[in-house]
């Protein structure tokens, strides 16, 4: 067993650059509003009310301070630090959610914009690739299976979709067959195992 590091001093944060030298590095506070967040890909970017540049957001420092993800325009305030890439969140003191804009309100960043022909129905998750930010519902045997793209969960406010979830959904026609154009969580699913 190594000895006991000591405490680290406030304001200062200790990185290890592979050898015995540590570095100590500032860390101020800053408070700002989120300009996007991609729980998919597990980061985002927030805009400082200080005149300083975009800091970086990963989703790891957001879960440690017991927050899942957060919407873009919410307000926060966190500690920073300087890094070779620029200004990344160590920690988050607060989240205020009062300036946030549901994700159904944002602008659309996909380019195909499918409007639904159907009514609510009940789908189940086929598979769905996360890296790749596309997979397929299915309604049941010899049905056409069902188009989602990550955009599209995004915009409904889910985070991800899971082998064997059911989900409600609506759909129209895109450029390949049936896609999603609205997702919902289906309430009367139990928990998916």
């Amino acid at each position: 067993m190594g000895a006991k590091e000591p405490p680290l001093l406030e304001g200062q944060i200790e990185r290890d650059k592979g050898t015995d030298e540590k570095v100590a590095l500032d860390v101020f506070q800053v408070s700002g509003s989120v300009r996007w967040f991609d729980p998919s890909k597990g980061f985002g970017f927030l805009v400082p009310d200080q005149d300083l540049p975009d800091v970086l957001l990963h989703v790891t420092c957001l879960r440690r301070d017991g927050f899942l993800t957060v919407r873009e325009g919410a307000s926060i305030v966190c500690d920073v630090v300087h890094t070779a890439k620029g200004l990344q969140a160590i920690h988050i003191h607060a989240v205020d959610t009062a300036t946030a804009v549901h994700p159904s309100l944002l602008p659309q960043r996909a380019q195909v914009v499918v409007v639904p022909e159907s009514g609510w129905e009940t789908a189940l998750v086929k598979w769905f690739n996360r890296p790749r930010g596309f997979g397929f519902l299915t309604r049941g045997p010899e049905t056409a299976d069902i188009f989602v793209h990550v955009e599209r969960l995004r915009r409904c406010g889910l985070i991800e979709l899971r082998p064997g979830q059911t989900v409600l959904v609506r759909y129209g026609r895109g450029p390949n067959g049936l896609t999603a154009a609205e997702l919902k969580p289906d309430s009367t699913a139990g928990p998916v195992l």
